[in-house]
């Protein structure tokens, strides 16, 4: 939910400080324990893997590990999690994604342990961009108009749900807004009155990403090499993507331009894409900082999601 896994979605991909007291009242995601998860691939697929040590960033967690044949990969889990529906829905979208050459990691395992799903996933080159300059926007901009339509002749991937109005699994919950401050309540109130009336999903048949923001981009000498954390992945309108770009970009100090270059582009958006896309954006987050980062960082995410709301 790493801004935002939640486990991506981890909703919450972004780095952050110690959480405060406060913070810690509320129930928080569970961290990646990769010694016991390559344990239990050894016992469930018979396949030995040696954990290398944890992979920088994000809130759930992702390991480096090594194959007996020396090759590396990343370990992932997604825990509450049905290996089917992951099969359905994000692991269907990178097979799509892979046939139009798309740069997203290969599933090289997935194992159903208890009520996670374990993943192990193809390690791509490069280091996540986390700061975008020109020329990263550039790309990112072109990698989500690739994603346009991409999902027409898949009818069977799953919309990606908005939670404006109920709770998400493990993130996007309303309650934490509702008893946190007067302020974030007042938001919350917002957000709900956007959703009501209005579908549960965006519609689309686009490829989402779902946590497109810059530290799930790779990148090497400038050039992105990959897009990873696709774990939220589903059906619906690409220009998702760009809201939860914009937030990303609010995660750190870009260089000049940049955030204004990307809201003027969200500036020309439809109504009905942008405000559902800004609210769930900014429940993810606010949500997400209530529960895991210290106050001040709550006032962060809540100055931005009241731009636009």
């Amino acid at each position: 939910m790493t801004m935002t896994t939640p486990p991506s979605p981890s909703p919450a991909p972004y780095p952050s400080p110690s959480p405060s007291p406060s913070s810690q009242n509320w129930t928080r995601a569970e961290r990646l324990d990769a010694d016991r998860l390559t344990q239990a691939l050894y016992a469930e697929a018979g396949v030995r893997l040696v954990v290398e040590g944890p992979c920088p960033g994000g809130q759930v967690g992702a390991a480096y590990v090594r194959w007996p044949d020396g090759r590396r990969s990343v370990l992932k889990w997604r825990p509450d999690t049905r290996l089917k529906d992951l099969r359905a829905g994000p692991l269907a979208v990178c097979e799509v994604l892979h046939t139009h050459g798309y740069p997203c990691p290969s599933t090289e395992l997935a194992v159903q342990v208890d009520h996670a799903v374990v993943l192990v996933q193809e390690l791509l080159p490069g280091t996540p961009m986390e700061v975008l300059d020109h020329h990263g926007l550039d790309q990112a901009l072109a990698l989500n108009e690739s994603q346009a339509g991409m999902l027409a002749r898949r009818p069977d991937v799953p919309s990606m749900s908005l939670y404006l109005l109920d709770d998400g699994p493990g993130y996007c919950l309303h309650e934490p807004l509702r008893r946190h401050s007067r302020r974030s309540g007042a938001l919350e109130q917002r957000i709900a009155s956007v959703g009501a009336g209005r579908p549960h999903r965006i519609p689309g048949r686009d490829v989402v990403h779902q946590d497109f923001h810059p530290g799930n981009l790779l990148a090497a000498d400038g050039s992105v090499t990959g897009v990873i954390d696709w774990d939220g992945a589903g059906r619906g309108d690409r220009r998702f993507d760009l809201v939860t770009l914009r937030f990303g970009l609010h995660a750190n100090e870009q260089p000049p331009g940049v955030t204004s270059r990307l809201d003027d582009i969200l500036d020309g958006l439809p109504d009905d894409v942008l405000r559902l896309s800004w609210a769930h954006m900014s429940l993810r987050m606010v949500d997400w900082a209530i529960r895991h980062f210290a106050p001040g960082d709550v006032e962060h995410w809540l100055d931005l999601a009241e731009q636009r709301l």
